[in-house]
């Protein structure tokens, strides 16, 4: 996965702004649906947060609050550190997170939930819960073209195809997996779903 993610990391932000592979891609509302998942994290009180798989920090510049990045791949954090260059930024795995229990606020992730399988993900929040009181995960909705659960092969740029575990959901279905939560947004593309503190 490391591997895939450092490949992919300059062609990253594509799949969020409708370039390369994905201008042929049948996306109806997509970049609208971005633009609204954009202002829902915004909207978002702000908090000392630490954002697990950052990515480029495309969705990361939009918490407010003092932010800490966290990913495993060198060649994200490089990107999203220039991006945000007031936040800080580790380069570390998400399980077990290297902090210590109670460092945040909370704990915010984007696209990184539905990658886990049933043991990462228990391990995860359990991590998650570690080191904050409050946990956002965002993640891809349920669409009818795929399976909530499958195995996607994930085709590069430069032609290097990668396997990827994804999963998608439901608001309801989410926040019932993290044992209770809140909606916080929920559209065609996406669902965003709180636990923790009442926002």
């Amino acid at each position: 996965m490391k591997e895939y993610y450092d490949t992919r990391a300059p062609e990253y932000d594509e799949w969020y702004l409708g370039l390369g592979r994905f201008t042929e891609r049948d996306r109806p509302g997509w970049l609208g649906a971005v633009e609204q998942l954009k202002q829902a994290i915004a909207a978002l009180p702000p908090a000392k947060t630490l954002d697990v798989a950052c990515g480029t920090g495309f969705l990361t510049r939009h918490i407010r609050g003092s932010v800490t990045g966290l990913d495993q791949s060198a060649q994200m954090i490089e990107i999203a550190s220039k991006r945000i260059p007031e936040a800080a930024f580790v380069e570390a795995d998400a399980i077990p997170l290297p902090f210590d229990d109670s460092s945040f606020d909370r704990v915010f992730t984007g696209h990184f939930y539905g990658h886990l399988d049933s043991a990462e993900r228990a391990a995860f929040v359990a991590e998650a819960h570690r080191v904050a009181p409050e946990l956002i995960v965002v993640d891809s909705a349920v669409r009818p073209d795929h399976d909530r659960e499958e195995i996607q092969e994930r085709i590069l740029n430069d032609g290097s195809a990668f396997e990827v575990y994804k999963r998608y959901f439901d608001g309801a279905e989410l926040a019932d997996e993290l044992g209770g939560g809140t909606i916080v947004h929920e559209s065609q593309w996406f669902v965003m779903v709180a636990t923790g503190p009442t926002l």
